[in-house]
């Protein structure tokens, strides 16, 4: 899809954020109403989410409305003790291999990696368990969501889509921003470009329920940790990577040793919300350790390995479920955009 609808595209979008982040205002709660449509409830279905994303990046033909740009790689993951006393599910209890994919934001497949609407970075795993079925995890590199539904995350797109050149200030996303402080959070405040996809942390901002064999529930976030430690690009750095420096550096690195991660469980304490992806929990919050993502190489041809993946995850084992509605809605919104990058082979 290099071709010049686009690359404008990607300015237009880059450029309604930057101005976005500049102009943005404080608003009072008396002056939410000003906010208009945008800053209101509104019950939406996934397919029309989906509508929003593709209006808001560009047609959808063979990628994804969504971190469009990604590489897929595989390796195991192995649990800890701790894991085994959380949980019945089968892959806290044994070694199972998994398939990742590391992705960049926006619906934009030719975005720079090195570009600040970039982050935050996907990484979205299948533990391929004992029984020959799976479960899906997506996370991305900041901890904390801009909305509380899927209704609120439809809202903030409509908002970006309507702050074009031209539209007077304060903009629908001034607005929207304004009057909701966690998407203005995620908007201003973005790690810089990472050294590599295995120098990020991830998180997985939605809540799930876990029970282990004695009947005991715990409620929890996932994290996923760099073994490596957390590194970025300089501003030296930034000016001279190259648009798909993040997978050449992940060839590399795989070829050199594997990656590892630390996987993590954030427990809430009292008074934390379980339901609300947007409202994050402190990093004084005590953690599980569950084990080690490990991660050996790339697989073979990864653009059409990533185009068939669908990752979802509502689709849990036994001894774990969601605890989150924002889950179930994302559940069915991923197999809309699945659908909708693999429609015209299904006409063939």
């Amino acid at each position: 899809m290099k071709n010049s609808n686009n690359n404008q595209m990607a300015a237009i979008t880059i450029a309604l954020l930057m101005a976005s982040v500049s102009s943005i205002r404080a608003q009072s709660e008396s002056t939410r109403e000003s906010a208009g449509d945008v800053a209101k409830p509104q019950t939406s279905s996934p397919t029309d989410f989906v509508d929003t994303l593709n209006s808001t990046f560009g047609k959808q033909t063979t990628n994804r409305a969504t971190h469009a740009k990604g590489v897929v790689v595989s390796g195991k993951f192995t649990p800890s003790e701790s894991a085994q006393s959380l949980s019945t599910a089968a892959h806290f209890h044994h070694s199972v291999p998994v398939t990742c994919r590391f992705s960049d934001n926006t619906g934009i497949p030719t975005l720079p990696d090195a570009d600040d609407h970039a982050t935050p970075h996907g990484m979205a795993l299948k533990f391929h368990l004992p029984d020959g079925s799976e479960t899906n995890l997506v996370t991305h590199s900041f901890n904390g969501f801009p909305a509380a539904t899927g209704d609120e995350m439809r809202q903030f797109f409509i908002a970006v889509g309507s702050s074009g050149p031209g539209v007077s200030q304060p903009t629908p996303l001034d607005k929207f921003l304004a009057a909701h402080p966690p998407a203005q959070k995620f908007v201003t405040t973005q790690e810089p470009p990472p050294v590599s996809y295995a120098t990020l942390a991830y998180f997985g901002v939605n809540s799930f329920k876990f029970t282990n064999a004695d009947g005991k529930v715990t409620f929890g976030r996932y994290q996923i940790i760099p073994k490596a430690g957390k590194h970025f690009l300089s501003k030296e750095e930034i000016a001279k990577a190259a648009p798909d420096y993040l997978t050449s550096e992940l060839r590399d690195r795989l070829a050199k040793a594997p990656i590892r991660f630390d996987f993590r469980l954030q427990l809430p304490e009292s008074g934390d919300k379980i339901d609300n992806p947007s409202i994050t929990w402190s990093d004084k919050n005590r953690t599980v350790d569950l084990g080690v993502i490990e991660i050996t190489s790339v697989v073979p041809d990864s653009d059409t390995a990533q185009r068939n993946l669908l990752f979802l995850p509502g689709l849990l084992p036994v001894g774990i479920e969601s605890a989150d509605p924002m889950i179930e809605f994302r559940d069915k919104a991923y197999p809309v955009s699945y659908d909708r990058r693999h429609a015209a082979q299904t006409k063939k």
